[in-house]
């Protein structure tokens, strides 16, 4: 496989940031056929010339490139395994799985994988919906090297692809990615917070400190979302601690304490329980405006 012309790419799981990514391969010409579970999720995609396809095994059939984006490990093993795509693999196929999963989940994958003759690269990936509109997504590729370099006409309408280690290193990286995003989510908020209690404005706050050390990716999106009080996901809540909690089981693991996470962790797990998983995960500013409006140290807010 080492032309763009030869490629076949089945895209499995089209939801907030499966489509884009799809739209991206299909915009620099890479012949695509997509599935999702909810199929209305994937049928926009064929005004951009995708093929849909009913199951997935479908939607492998003839492709030599396979991308999954579903939302946890369980839905990768019930895809993969479960409705038999694995069976409906060619011998030389690779899969690619986007999805952020378990790094244990996906060495498991990609040894059965291997099983049937076909490679397995864990590419988890950051930058979100904003990043996979783009093709300016971070990807953290696991696996084979060799594999990896010879899928990069693939990668390279989607983002940056970093080789960052054997089969599972994909999925380490992403959960160490998202330990930051959501430790500096919470540090973004509480500043809002403080800036406010103080006098100041949160908006010319976060104008104020742009370009300075405590510059980043969140306080731009996700501090703009906190001034604005807007929480559409983008991220929801409850994968953010989906993937905080697959942390603190890697850190039981490695016998690691990583305080700040486990607060965190709590934060977003209360949060969840509140019934906000569905909300962007800027959204744990609201939160704790909760835990400070019962001290009475902030004003009431929608």
């Amino acid at each position: 496989m080492t032309g763009t012309e030869n490629r076949q790419i089945a895209f499995l799981g089209t939801g907030l940031m499966g489509a884009p990514m799809a739209r991206r391969l299909l915009a620099a010409g890479l012949p695509v056929t997509v599935w999702n579970r909810d199929l209305g999720k994937a049928e926009p995609l064929a005004a951009a010339g995708a093929r849909l396809a009913k199951s997935p095994a479908d939607a492998v059939s003839g492709a030599s490139v396979i991308f999954t984006m579903l939302s946890d490990g369980s839905a990768v093993e019930d895809v993969l395994f479960t409705k038999g795509t694995a069976e409906a693999l060619a011998k030389g196929t690779v899969v690619i799985d986007t999805s952020s999963i378990a790094p244990p989940i996906a060495k498991d994958h990609a040894n059965r994988l291997a099983g049937h003759g076909v490679a397995h690269v864990d590419a988890p990936v950051s930058g979100g919906v904003v990043g996979a509109e783009a093709g300016t997504l971070a990807i953290m590729a696991g696996g084979d090297a060799d594999v990896i370099e010879g899928l990069a006409d693939v990668f390279a309408p989607l983002g940056r692809v970093t080789h960052v280690g054997p089969s599972g290193a994909g999925q380490i990286c992403k959960l160490a990615n998202q330990q930051i995003v959501a430790i500096t989510i919470g540090a973004v908020a509480e500043a809002m917070m403080l800036v406010e209690a103080g006098g100041a404005s949160r908006e010319k706050f976060r104008e104020a400190i742009r370009g300075g050390f405590a510059e980043s990716r969140i306080l731009e999106l996700h501090g703009q979302r906190m001034v604005e009080r807007r929480f559409e996901p983008g991220g929801p809540s409850r994968l953010q601690l989906k993937d905080l909690n697959a942390v603190a089981a890697m850190a039981e693991t490695f016998s690691l304490e990583l305080q700040l996470t486990s607060d965190v962790r709590q934060a977003f797990e209360a949060f969840v329980a509140d019934g906000n998983g569905e909300l962007d995960h800027s959204a744990l500013l609201l939160h704790l405006e909760k835990i400070n409006r019962r001290k009475g140290a902030v004003d009431d807010r929608v």
